[in-house]
């Protein structure tokens, strides 16, 4: 489907969508995931045909709210031993976030800036306890909030 400047784009709720276009986007989903490998195995999943993928497929996408997914953004100050950033993404795993993005510079002096952004909708804490928890790690140096 080709977008002109006439193109009008609405932000509807899920539960007032046809059915079949969910169904399109949950059999995107499986392709983007690689859960299925082809649109035929994507569109057998979900409950669609081959042709209502096809005929759909560019004309809805889903919406991502970035306030409803809370990305934050860490800037981190790490010694440079071994395991240093590994044990940190551990702590942000088992508080519940999910990290989108690491940025690692080359070690100076001992020292490594890191800069990790992650989904944090789904702390089982409050932030400032996931802070306090990388902090105590003693390959940390510093640790702060520089978006979110």
């Amino acid at each position: 489907m080709m977008k002109n400047r006439e193109t009008k784009f609405y932000l509807v709720e899920s539960e007032a969508m046809p059915d079949i276009l969910l169904r399109v986007l949950e059999a995107k989903e499986l392709l983007e995931t690689k859960q299925c490998k082809t649109v035929a195995e994507a569109a057998l999943q979900v409950g669609l045909s081959r042709s209502a993928f096809y005929k759909y497929r560019d004309a809805v996408s889903p919406f991502y709210d970035a306030t409803s997914r809370r990305m934050m953004t860490f800037h981190i100050l790490l010694k440079n031993r071994t395991g240093a950033l590994s044990a940190v993404l551990g702590i942000f795993s088992s508080f519940g976030a999910n990290i989108l993005t690491i940025n690692q510079s080359i070690p100076v002096s001992g020292r490594a800036v890191v800069t990790i952004t992650a989904e944090t909708h789904d702390l089982t804490v409050e932030l400032d306890r996931l802070l306090d928890a990388v902090l105590a790690n003693p390959e940390v140096i510093n640790i702060d909030v520089i978006a979110g």
